[in-house]
């Protein structure tokens, strides 16, 4: 008697704590997008690398690390990670573009929130 209560009482918690930690860890792939534009960095593209990662399970993201020469040196910690859902747009950058980086300084890299050519019409305010 005992048992048939029990044993249904602990198979719904684990799939309640597995529904749980799978919408945190949806919230925080998705999160990955918003990134707070803290600083802004200006520069010449002079190299270009793209690749896709694994982040969980099933769900990937699109690491694009660049390295822009700016007026004074040249720097190469710029990452722009876009978690891969069904409507993303990922950013067309090129060797040799002058681009506006918009993000914050996060650990040894800078993380990259918006692009935008610095040659392309001002946006209207």
């Amino acid at each position: 008697m005992v048992t048939a209560i029990v044993i249904p009482i602990i198979c719904l918690y684990f799939f309640w704590l597995t529904k749980k930690e799978m919408r945190e860890g949806y919230e925080k792939w998705a999160s990955l997008q918003n990134v707070p534009e803290e600083a802004i960095i200006s520069g010449e593209v002079v190299q270009i690398s793209e690749n896709r990662q694994r982040y969980n399970y099933s769900r990937y993201v699109h690491v694009l690390e660049l390295t822009i020469q700016t007026k004074n040196s040249t720097h190469s910690n710029f990452k722009k990670i876009t978690p891969l859902m069904k409507n993303t747009i990922i950013p067309s950058v090129k060797i040799g573009d002058a681009v506006h980086l918009y993000g914050n300084w996060k650990d040894d890299f800078f993380h990259v929130g918006r692009i935008r050519n610095a040659r392309a019409k001002k946006e209207p305010t």
